[in-house]
C-alpha cells in the first residue's frame, strides 16, 4: 500500500526527553515512541515529517491570556512557583508539576498544532500526536495541559480558510477546555464521547451550550462494538450534517482498555475506526494525541493511526526492529512490570466486542433526537 501524499506527520525530540516527574502518569514515552515505532516499520520517511515548532508566546495569546503566558514562561525559567501563581494560574500543582521544559514542551505541541491548520489551508491529513491538550484553560494549567493546543488548532484552520470546523473527541476524559471555547460557536460542531463520572465531571449528556454541541457520556466498560455504534449513528452523521471544512479528531488512547486512568473497554482499532471514516466527511483532517498513560497501548493506537492515515497496512506481527522499539519501552510507575507478549509483538488488539447496553442505545437516541430538532 503506497504513502498517501497528503499525510504529514509532526513531532520534536523533545518529546524524548522532557518529563512531568518520575511519579507523573505523563513520566513515559509517548510520542518519541511513535516516531521510533513508525519509522522501524518503514512508515515515516523523511518527506512525510516535520519537526513541530515551537510555537511563540504572541502565537499562543491568540487562546491563552498574556499574563498566563508570562507566569508560564517564568516557572519555567524559575523552577518553581508561588502560591498567588499556583492559585490564580494552576501551575506548580500535583497534576501541573514545574519541570525543566514545562513551557517549551507544551508550547512545541501547540506550535504543531498551529502549524497543522496553516498546513491544511490545502487539502489534506495532518498528524500531531503531541498535541491534544483539550483540558487548559485561557488563564489556566488545567488537568496536565498547561496550553490548549486543540483550541489553537481550531483557531489556526480559521485562519486558513476553514470557517466551519468539526471537532471529534474520543478520549476518555471530557474535553471541557474546548468547550469552554467553542460551546456558543455554531460554525464549530464538537462531539465528545468520554467516560461517565470521571474527571473533570463535565461533559453531561444534556449539556449542549448555544452552539452545536454533543456530548455523550458512556459506561465503564465501553467496548468496540458500542463505540460502533456510537460512530455510525451520532458521530458521522452529526458531522456530516455540519459540513465542516476541516476535522479535527483528539485521538486519546486512555480510552483502550489497558489504560491505568480510565475503565473503558475499547481496542485501538476503534481509533483507527474514527479516523478512517472521519477522513471521507471533510477534505481537512487533523488528527491529535491526548491521554493515554499505559506506553505500549499508546505506542501501539497512535501508530496504527497513522499507519491507516498514511495508507498502510498494518502486519499481523511487528517486524524485529519494531519489536525492539516496544521491548525496551519503561514504565517509571511499573518498576520491574513485563508487558503482555502481544503489546511487544503486534500494533492492532483483537476486537473486543460485547452487548450494545440500553443505557448506551438510549444516550445515542437522546442526542439524534436533538440533531432532528437541529436539522
Amino acid at each position: 500500500m503506497t504513502i498517501r501524499a497528503e499525510a504529514l506527520f509532526l513531532g520534536s525530540e523533545i518529546y524524548r526527553g522532557a518529563s512531568y516527574g518520575a511519579w507523573h502518569p505523563l513520566a513515559i514515552p509517548r510520542v518519541s515512541t511513535v516516531i521510533d515505532l513508525a519509522r522501524a516499520l518503514g512508515w515515516l520517511p523523511p518527506e512525510r515529517f516535520r519537526t513541530s515548532p515551537r510555537a511563540k508566546a504572541a502565537a499562543l495569546t491568540a487562546w491563552h491570556t498574556p499574563r498566563y503566558i508570562a507566569a508560564l514562561e517564568a516557572a519555567e525559567a524559575a523552577q518553581q512557583v508561588d502560591d498567588a501563581i499556583r492559585a490564580r494560574h494552576g501551575l506548580g500543582t500535583t497534576a501541573n508539576p514545574v519541570f525543566p521544559e514545562m513551557f517549551r514542551r507544551p508550547a512545541t505541541a501547540a506550535g504543531g498544532s498551529i502549524l497543522a491548520g496553516e498546513l491544511l489551508a490545502d487539502p489534506g491529513v495532518v498528524f500531531n500526536p503531541g498535541g491534544g491538550t483539550h483540558h487548559g484553560m485561557p488563564d489556566r494549567a488545567n488537568g496536565f495541559c498547561y496550553l490548549n493546543d486543540a483550541a489553537l488548532a481550531i483557531l489556526s484552520l480559521r485562519r486558513a480558510g476553514a470557517r466551519r470546523v468539526a471537532y471529534v473527541d474520543i478520549d476518555a476524559h471530557h474535553c471541557d477546555g474546548v468547550e469552554h471555547g467553542f460551546a456558543k460557536d455554531t460554525d464549530v460542531t464538537l462531539v465528545s464521547v468520554h467516560e461517565e463520572r470521571r474527571w473533570p465531571f463535565t461533559g453531561a449528556l444534556t449539556d449542549r451550550g448555544a452552539g452545536r454541541v454533543w456530548n455523550l457520556p458512556v459506561p465503564r466498560g465501553f467496548n468496540d462494538t458500542e463505540f460502533t455504534a456510537v460512530l455510525d449513528d451520532l458521530i458521522l452523521p452529526v458531522v456530516a450534517e455540519a459540513r465542516p471544512d476541516a476535522i479535527v479528531l483528539q485521538c486519546g488512547a486512555d480510552a483502550v482498555e489497558e489504560d491505568p486512568l480510565s475503565r473503558l473497554a475499547l481496542s485501538n482499532r476503534s481509533h483507527v475506526r474514527a479516523a478512517v471514516a472521519l477522513r471521507a466527511l471533510a477534505p481537512r483532517l487533523l488528527v491529535l494525541g491526548g491521554g493515554g498513560y499505559n506506553p505500549w497501548s499508546v505506542a501501539r493506537a497512535w501508530t496504527a493511526v497513522w499507519g491507516a492515515l498514511s495508507g498502510q497496512e498494518a502486519p499481523d506481527r511487528l517486524p524485529p526492529e519494531a519489536a525492539q522499539v516496544m521491548a525496551a519501552l519503561p514504565w517509571p510507575r511499573k518498576p520491574g512490570f513485563v508487558p503482555p507478549a502481544p503489546w511487544v509483538t503486534t500494533l492492532l488488539d483483537p476486537p473486543r466486542e460485547g452487548p450494545i447496553r440500553d443505557e448506551v442505545r438510549g444516550r445515542i437516541a437522546a442526542l439524534r433526537a436533538r440533531a432532528a430538532a437541529w436539522a
